[in-house]
């Protein structure tokens, strides 16, 4: 397999299936109107729904495109996020996550440990033959209390990471995993750990799911020191 082909994300490959889709189907309209011109009625119907249909599918080709847009690919161990926290006061933090390739957000948390959560999509036999790789994609940030009592009763914080578009792609492999055998795995990952005031920690992710390590004597201190 070509160097250049197996480096494409599967979002790209979607993208030129369905330009080419697009394509096709234009040629197939052209076809449509030149022989409807020429009277030729049946055949021109025939050329015509073959448009349309490869038009759809080219669409759907697109959004899901669009979908896989929002995962990010997976090689091997790599830094996702850093996170930097700053006390609001007690059992309240404010969290600034910088992921890479993203602008940089900050968020409000209540508790103790703050926690971030994953969708893991590894690809099966037909999807690792043309070259695809491990997708991720971040999908909430959460506050924990670590006293359980607390955890239950407590006002929690919970932000979104991602939003789903009109179609997504995890969705349809879910519901249609029989049909449509791309995914071995698909999984949701998460991990947390303390909040102190000052601490930074590195988000990573694995084909294994999500690891958090701490970046400074602050969040060492805190993870150490956690019960």
């Amino acid at each position: 397999m070509p160097a250049w082909f197996s480096a494409l994300s599967p979002g790209t490959l979607l993208v030129a299936i369905a330009a080419t889709g697009g394509v096709v189907a234009l040629l197939l309209l052209i076809g449509a109107v030149r022989l409807m011109r020429d009277w030729q009625f049946r055949k021109g119907s025939v050329y015509l729904v073959g448009a349309v249909l490869v038009a759809t599918l080219g669409v759907i080709g697109g959004m899901l495109a669009a979908s896989l847009h929002t995962y990010s690919r997976l090689t091997h161990e790599e830094e996702a996020a850093r996170v930097v926290l700053r006390a609001l006061g007690p059992q309240r933090y404010e969290l600034l996550l910088v992921r890479v390739g993203s602008p940089s957000q900050r968020y409000e948390l209540q508790g103790d440990e703050w926690q971030i959560d994953a969708r893991v999509m590894k690809w099966g036999a037909m999807g690792n033959l043309i070259g695809l790789d491990t997708v991720y994609r971040f999908e909430r940030l959460a506050g924990r209390y670590a006293n359980h009592d607390q955890e239950r009763k407590g006002p929690r914080t919970v932000h979104a990471l991602s939003h789903d578009g009109a179609l997504d792609f995890w969705q349809l492999l879910k519901k249609y995993h029989d049909y449509m055998p791309l995914a071995d795995a698909m999984y949701g990952s998460a991990a947390y750990v303390p909040m102190a005031d000052g601490a930074q920690y590195v988000v990573s992710v694995s084909t294994t799911g999500l690891l958090i390590r701490p970046l400074n004597d602050a969040a060492k201190k805190a993870v150490g020191g956690w019960k």
